[in-house]
């Protein structure tokens, strides 16, 4: 029996990947933690179980915890994200058919969302008066919801007034495309691609293309339990933080998908797994590269940015989910701990980001002076329509979205 116990449920996702590895190459018990993992079906069942207190900890949507604080959810309560679990790993896969139509109208199978956007777009105006598509999200407060919406409206489609979006737990995204009752969906690894080779579904774009280098899960703790508990957090960030290097190592990405298409993890054929893992993505219409599609390690990709959680919040009160106010964005902000992950961290030696927020500011000042020995600094994040989000103006950034589509 470890020194810390911890349960943390999860969804059957190549990004639990962290999680899995955590248990299953024993960097858990290195810790002297006992990490017990219950596989869920949804992510309702997840926000619920961790609210009543079945969970410690959970894999959980990126912008799960903003919601929770900023009272979005049943059931609010104080959440907390230590930790991102990677970046990327999701991609837009739409029907045969909608893809034959997006062919004739400029679609490419290279899985650029500016030209598919476009290719959608015309699409649309096509059949303006006939029915509107339906486009599936894992969870309305989720990267996935957030990232499409981006998407379809920087293509000048309008997510609200022009198609429709509903809710679908990931495994069933491909049986709700193979029978019609969706034209489309965003969604994590393996789906996409189970939905290729299932459903003769066809990827459109990924979320490496539409916002390069961005988050998509997260820990989520409850945040009374996080106080009450520091050296047990600790533990898990740090077997987490192992497990990101054995997961990014490619030698071990044959390993790492037998062991995620277990029963108790995916149950997906491994090498469907695979392309996830690699970024060799089969479109459906043949395979493409896309070396960044999810990222374990690289990139400072498990360390939890607060100007991440300013974008999933500026997206809120674009899409009227939330009202913009200087307490509602700090809500948000501190809704990401990059202290606490420091503080876990601290004692493996690596390089650590030096600021809390990936902004155009302190980009400019390491160039300048250089960046201090141990720490990481990257710019401020970008997205295919060429914006930058800069959480120094937050402000302005919410002001000019609400000046195009919504």
């Amino acid at each position: 029996m470890g020194k810390h116990a911890i349960t943390a449920g999860f969804l059957p996702l190549t990004d639990s990947a962290l999680l899995v590895a955590a248990k299953v190459m024993g960097f858990a018990a290195a810790e002297d933690l006992d990490l017990t993992l219950v596989r869920e079906t949804s992510w309702a069942n997840i926000r619920d179980r961790i609210a009543v207190g079945h969970f410690e900890a959970a894999h959980m949507l990126a912008p799960m915890p903003i919601a929770s604080n900023l009272g979005l959810m049943p059931l609010p309560l104080p959440l907390i994200a230590p930790m991102a679990l990677g970046l990327g790993g999701n991609a837009v896969t739409v029907s045969d058919a909608l893809w034959k139509a997006m062919e004739q109208h400029g679609g490419k199978a290279d899985l650029d969302p500016a030209i598919n956007g476009a290719a959608l777009k015309r699409v649309i105006t096509k059949r303006l008066h006939g029915d509107r598509l339906q486009f599936a999200v894992v969870h309305p407060f989720s990267g996935h919801s957030y990232e499409l919406r981006y998407w379809l409206a920087a293509s000048g489609i309008d997510p609200v007034a022009e198609i429709d979006i509903v809710v679908v737990p990931p495994p069933l995204m491909a049986d709700a495309l193979r029978t019609g009752r969706i034209d489309g969906y965003c969604a994590g690894e393996p789906w996409n691609s189970f939905g290729v080779d299932t459903a003769a579904g066809h990827l459109a774009t990924v979320k490496a293309a539409i916002w390069k280098s961005s988050p998509e899960k997260v820990l989520g703790v409850q945040a009374e339990w996080a106080e009450a508990n520091p050296a047990s957090l600790d533990a898990l960030l740090r077997s987490l933080h192992h497990a990101s290097i054995w997961c990014a190592d490619s030698a071990n990405h044959i390993e790492l998908s037998r062991i995620l298409a277990r029963p108790e993890w995916i149950n997906v054929a491994p090498e469907i797994i695979e392309r996830g893992l690699s970024g060799q993505l089969q479109s459906g219409s043949g395979l493409v590269a896309v070396p960044d599609f999810f990222v374990t390690h690289a990139r400072a990709a498990t360390f939890p940015w607060q100007s991440h959680a300013l974008w999933f919040y500026s997206q809120m009160v674009r899409w009227g989910h939330a009202t913009h106010s200087p307490e509602n964005a700090a809500i948000a902000a501190s809704s990401y701990r990059p202290d606490i992950y420091r503080r876990a961290l601290r004692p493996t030696g690596g390089a650590l980001p030096g600021a809390n927020a990936k902004v155009e500011g302190a980009l400019k000042l390491a160039t300048a002076v250089g960046a201090v020995q141990g720490t990481l600094v990257l710019g401020p994040d970008g997205f295919f329509d060429g914006q930058v989000f800069d959480p120094d103006r937050l402000d302005a950034y919410i002001a000019a979205q609400a000046a195009h589509i919504r």
